[in-house]
């Protein structure tokens, strides 16, 4: 139990209430940090809870959110309530983006200029444009009123693993790291895990897609998946935390060019489509896996940051390991692991292992983050 009284309590405005959402809030009313609730808010409406006068029970959130009258979510008004609560109060505030939204991610600014902490899973503004990377390091921006807001996006890449944080570590204690690898996508981890087992032959390509997308590994559109960039986007965002590489990616995630898995007749199908006609292309990749066993390799989709002198090396890929790599023994399931080549961890790499993907475990590390704020 925690022994922190009242007088450290910190005050959380939760926007994003959907799979990750619902998850962190039974987090919240089961901690026993003490934790108040600013605001909740989903993608209709908002509840705001910062004047101090009204009682909110951390149990009846969904109701209370459904029976309001309440206005639409309007992140000014949400910035300015936080804000003034922030200016008032001697404790944290903290907003909590559990969406995908480009719209919250481009106002993180404007709440760590008032003061406000971040925490999120969102990595939109970690992996879009530099200049906006930029204002949120604090390398760009106006003076603030109050001492800066900090943001934590452990959950940005690989759901709860420790990863951003054991990078941080890494870089902060003076390690040069030299390569970053990793399969990085948990729908992908799944797909080629059970399509690429180092031998000849197996199931279809198009049929382990489908299973992958009933069991509710893939985005609806599976295409989003298949396409890489949410490899591409997790790539950008650890790269920007490495010295020398902060701009090497200026435009974000699409200077990363993954490779496609989506084949370029289907590129602009929708969902049912591009389902209904996947099966047509299964011979060429076929092609690859039978190629790749016969070599005693699998195929993973990987990626991959080199760091070198001049701009170092980002990508996202499909690549052959040997069967006896880490990549084709310790998968299983929707798994993500990653290897951490430094100065220090030579010979043998630094793993780390695990589920990087699911409600539980990603709002497990927004949780971990908020926790670093007591």
């Amino acid at each position: 139990m925690s022994k922190l009284g009242p007088e450290k309590a910190i005050h959380v405005a939760v926007v994003g209430l959907g799979g990750v959402g619902k998850a962190l809030m039974e987090q919240l009313i089961e901690t026993p940090y003490p934790i108040n609730i600013a605001a909740i808010s989903n993608s209709r409406k908002m509840l705001l809870f910062t004047d101090g006068t009204t009682c909110f029970n951390h149990l009846q959130w969904a109701t209370a959110l459904d029976a309001a009258d309440a206005p639409d979510t309007n992140l000014d008004v949400l910035r300015d309530a936080l804000g003034a609560l922030a200016k008032r109060s001697t404790t944290k505030v903290v907003l909590v983006d559990n969406t995908s939204s480009e719209a919250v991610a481009n106002a993180y600014p404007k709440f760590l200029d008032a003061g406000i902490h971040v925490v999120t899973p969102n990595k939109k503004a970690f992996s879009g444009d530099l200049g906006l990377y930029k204002r949120l390091i604090g390398e760009s921006g106006s003076p603030t009123e109050l001492p800066r807001g900090v943001f934590y996006n452990e959950s940005t890449v690989g759901a709860g693993l420790p990863i951003i944080s054991t990078l941080k570590d890494l870089v902060n204690t003076g390690d040069k790291v030299k390569k970053i690898e990793g399969v990085f996508s948990g729908t992908l981890s799944y797909i080629f895990n059970e399509y690429s087992k180092g031998q000849e032959g197996g199931p279809s390509f198009s049929s382990v897609v489908e299973i992958a997308k009933a069991n509710g590994y893939t985005e609806p559109h599976p295409g989003d998946d298949l396409n890489g960039a949410d490899v591409a986007r997790k790539l950008t965002i650890l790269s920007r935390m490495l010295p020398g590489l902060l701009e090497r990616l200026p435009n974000g995630h699409v200077d990363v060019q993954p490779t496609s898995l989506v084949p370029e007749a289907l590129r602009d199908a929708n969902a049912q489509e591009f389902m209904q006609r996947l099966p047509e292309f299964d011979e060429d990749i076929a092609r690859k896996r039978d190629e790749a066993a016969r070599r005693g390799n699998v195929l993973r989709y990987v990626g991959v940051i080199e760091v070198s002198e001049g701009h170092g090396r980002v990508e996202a890929k499909l690549e052959e390991y040997p069967k006896t790599h880490a990549f084709a023994t310790s998968l299983q399931g929707s798994d993500n692991i990653l290897m951490f080549h430094t100065e220090r961890y030579g010979a043998r790499p630094l793993l780390i292992q695990g589920a990087g993907a699911g409600n539980a475990v990603t709002a497990m590390g927004v949780m971990s983050d908020l926790l670093k704020l007591f």
